[in-house]
């Protein structure tokens, strides 16, 4: 097929390996400035995006049947912006989203940063515990959200934290909550009867007068790229999820260098069927889309195999993202032979390790020659690493590729040095992607980056001769599964809140398709009796499905160390042995 050019006066290409190789045999490399920083804000991305490709298709969501343009995005999302404003948000109030990828998604994502509102992703297989911490964690002033999804009732879940919903207003003019003392409004997706004090969508973009709309421009031109504008939860090692706060800088920045290193152009088709609430899809997928003109294709609510080849097949889509397991499970879909993907060149594929026989498949049989391997976290923006078009097939197996622009690594010791080239240590990354820090949290701030602006990752990894990055472990005690992070101490937490669990001790173990599976080994109180199917079911309410243990087992007692700490390394090895499972380097 006929390749995209790379021609843009904006976002030059940057000179192969330039500046991107360890020197004098010490781990650390820093990304090439060949291509400037832009100092710019999200509204301002939009304007510039309507200014060049204003006519094109932005968006199109195949499962509502709709389709944008970039004049019909910012036009529709500076509705939400003013509707916002009749609201009485401002400029730093939090405004949440807990839905799966609808049009509606994006057009808050818009409409919040044209008048500085500050988004918070609300990750929508949270349960009703987990969306009661992060509306309270960072004080949301709104709240839109959908009905259900899948078997998740979104409404039943929020009447159940605030019972207030139902009740008619009497001269008030907010929700009144008292568990969550912070929102005022709730805003619906969707159809169909609501509670009392919840707004439909529809009737929500309709409150706004002249005046509020006659608002917009100067808001919009008053915004620092500096601002916080969005608030992302990531799992916390001590149990209680953390808010990354991210600025226009950080994201506009990261989603200019990931549209680069894949090519990108106004001639490109995007499938998006990873989620929006993660920094996969709104900023490598959504904002990478603008800084080029690329127009977007969501398949569906939710990623289905079947709906993304589909869709590819049906927009002949040139890129596709998506995580190891997501691939796997388009090239083994029923469809997959009848799918015409001769369109594809290009995409993203993050969140886990991928298997070299997985990768020569989806170059192969996918035609995705030009796949890239990105690597990094919600707290980098993400992307601080990322394989580049021409890179081996081997290297963009084994390692995820070299330093993205403008950012700094250095792999070091337990002693806080710099290690040699090819030893390994923990990664640390710099630089303008990194955030500004965890909401109203400055202890566990400080406990992520130091005083000199690094962000300790808590992966270990190892730098060769030529700048590749090579990921072998993990410092802190993470798994990943199926592209999701997943911290044991959160899940630890939820268990030993039933009433029969004395000590709960989480960890991972190896899944072929997933990566890795989450496991608990769990001692029951004295006279408890309880089984493992009941303290799953008990983890379903509570926890996302991603979190919640596939293997428990009830024992008597872990296996302790010298100093009296549970080891879960010799906890993982019997049940790996017991599951007659192969040890593949993953969590300890």
């Amino acid at each position: 097929m006929t390749r995209n050019p790379f021609s843009s006066s904006l976002f030059e290409a940057q000179p192969a390996g330039s500046g991107r190789r360890p020197e004098g045999g010490r781990s650390y490399v820093a990304g090439s400035t060949t291509s400037p920083l832009r100092y710019m804000t999200i509204p301002q991305l939009l304007d510039r995006a309507c200014e060049r490709h204003g006519a094109a298709m932005a968006a199109r969501f195949d499962a509502s049947d709709t389709t944008l343009t970039w004049y019909d995005l910012r036009a529709r999302a500076d509705e939400v912006a003013a509707g916002l404003l009749a609201l009485g948000v401002r400029r730093g109030d939090r405004v949440g989203i807990w839905a799966p990828n609808r049009l509606e998604w994006l057009l808050v994502q818009f409409g919040t940063a044209r008048i500085g509102a500050v988004l918070v992703n609300i990750n929508p297989a949270y349960r009703q515990g987990e969306l009661d911490y992060a509306l309270n964690a960072v004080g949301c002033k709104v709240l839109v959200m959908a009905r259900a999804l899948k078997s998740s009732d979104y409404l039943a879940m929020m009447r159940a934290l605030a019972p207030e919903i139902d009740r008619p207003y009497a001269g008030r003019e907010v929700l009144g909550a008292v568990r969550l003392p912070a929102l005022e409004q709730v805003i619906v997706l969707g159809d169909g009867p609501l509670p009392a004090r919840a707004i439909p969508f529809s009737r929500f973009t309709r409150l706004a007068g002249p005046a509020h709309r006659v608002r917009l421009g100067a808001l919009a031109a008053a915004l620092e790229p500096d601002d916080p504008i969005n608030i992302q939860f990531t799992s916390g090692t001590t149990g209680s999820p953390k808010g990354a706060t991210l600025s226009h800088l950080n994201i506009v920045n990261n989603a200019r260098f990931c549209a680069q290193a894949m090519r990108l152009t106004e001639e490109d088709r995007l499938c998006l069927p990873v989620p929006l609430y993660h920094c996969f899809g709104m900023v490598l997928g959504v904002l990478a889309a603008a800084t080029r003109g690329c127009g977007l294709v969501f398949p569906g609510e939710a990623f289905d195999a079947g709906q993304t080849l589909a869709s590819i097949t049906r927009h002949r889509c040139t890129a596709l993202h998506g995580v190891p397991t997501m691939f796997s499970a388009v090239l083994e879909h029923e469809t997959f032979a009848q799918a015409d993907l001769r369109a594809l060149r290009t995409g993203i594929m993050a969140g886990a390790p991928c298997p070299i026989e997985t990768m020569n498949r989806v170059m192969r049989e996918m035609h995705m020659d030009e796949i890239t391997i990105a690597y990094g976290m919600t707290e980098t923006s993400p992307v601080s690493f990322q394989s580049d078009l021409d890179d081996a097939v081997d290297l963009r197996v084994s390692t995820v590729g070299r330093i993205q622009p403008h950012c700094e690594a250095k792999i070091i010791g337990a002693d806080g040095r710099i290690v040699p080239v090819g030893e390994k240590g923990e990664l640390c990354t710099r630089g303008y992607l990194v955030m500004r820090g965890y909401w109203n949290d400055p202890e566990r701030t400080d406990e992520a980056t130091d005083a000199a602006g690094w962000m300790h990752t808590g992966d270990l990894a190892s730098l060769d001769e030529n700048g590749y990055c090579r990921i072998v472990g993990r410092v802190k005690d993470m798994l990943i599964r199926g592209g999701e992070n997943v911290y044991p101490a959160e899940i630890e937490e939820h268990l030993h809140r039933h009433p029969d669990v004395a000590q709960a001790q989480v960890f991972g173990i190896p899944h072929e398709r997933l990566g890795e599976e989450v496991c608990a080994w769990v001692v029951l109180r004295a006279g408890a009796d309880t089984t493992p199917q009941a303290l799953q079911a008990f983890c379903r309410e509570q926890i996302a499905h991603f979190k919640v243990p596939r293997e428990i087992r009830i024992v008597e007692a872990f296996p302790m160390t010298a100093t009296g700490k549970p080891r879960k390394v010799e906890m993982r090895e019997r049940m790996m042995a017991e599951l007659g499972l192969a040890d593949t380097g993953g969590a300890r």
